[in-house]
């Protein structure tokens, strides 16, 4: 991953939260741009599912009354 350009930022944070962190000496500005970056895969991936959420039920219906393509081809 190539590193980018970063940009200050004010951030409230429970105190003693804060405490405990900077006593265990944990890098706050990676541990929030980690949590931040995982909070974003997750509102892709929940947006994905509603933009999608009627293809994906047409095919669900499809595969409850045909079932699976190639399901006669599967040796297992």
């Amino acid at each position: 991953m190539t590193s980018q350009p970063r940009k200050a930022t004010n951030l409230s944070l429970d105190a003693s939260l804060l405490a405990e962190a900077k006593a265990l000496k944990v890098n706050l500005s990676r541990a929030a741009e980690d949590g931040v970056r995982g909070a974003v895969v997750a509102a892709k991936a929940e947006r994905w599912k509603v933009e999608n959420a009627a293809a994906i039920q047409s095919s669900n219906a499809y595969v409850e009354s045909h079932g699976l393509p190639l399901d006669r081809y599967r040796q297992f």
